[in-house]
């Protein structure tokens, strides 16, 4: 099983969210930042390096405030999603299609990975 960590980076009211790329899996799809567990590393330090490399930003993470399983056709993932906070570099689009900051009540209006779901339908944003 793939361990995956997800950041829910609040500012103002909003949420970042990210547009994966067109020749990755789930293409066009909308995540929260984040990325696969790499040996050795917590959880913590994935999601702070996949911040890192694919927005350019530094991260304080937070509580944990989901966790999930899903299983897609050629793999399973946990995900776990965590409050997280920018605490340096810039935000730019490394490697997403495009990157938002929305409302709460936005949220809905975009198409997530089917792997987030459970957790936008039981998160208060």
């Amino acid at each position: 099983m793939t361990e995956v960590a997800g950041a829910v980076i609040k500012k103002d009211g909003k949420t970042l969210i990210c547009r994966r790329p067109a020749n990755k899996s789930c293409a066009l799809l909308w995540e929260f930042p984040g990325g696969k567990q790499e040996k050795g590393e917590t959880l913590e330090q994935a999601l702070a390096r996949e911040c890192m490399e694919e927005l350019g930003i530094e991260i304080s993470v937070g509580k944990q405030l989901h966790e999930t399983v899903y299983e897609y056709p050629e793999r399973k993932l946990r995900l776990h999603f965590f409050a997280a906070k920018i605490t340096g570099g810039k935000l730019s689009k490394k490697e997403h299609a495009e990157i938002r900051w929305v409302l709460p009540e936005e949220i809905a209006k975009f198409e997530f990975c089917p792997s987030d779901k459970e957790f936008i339908e039981s998160y208060k944003f």
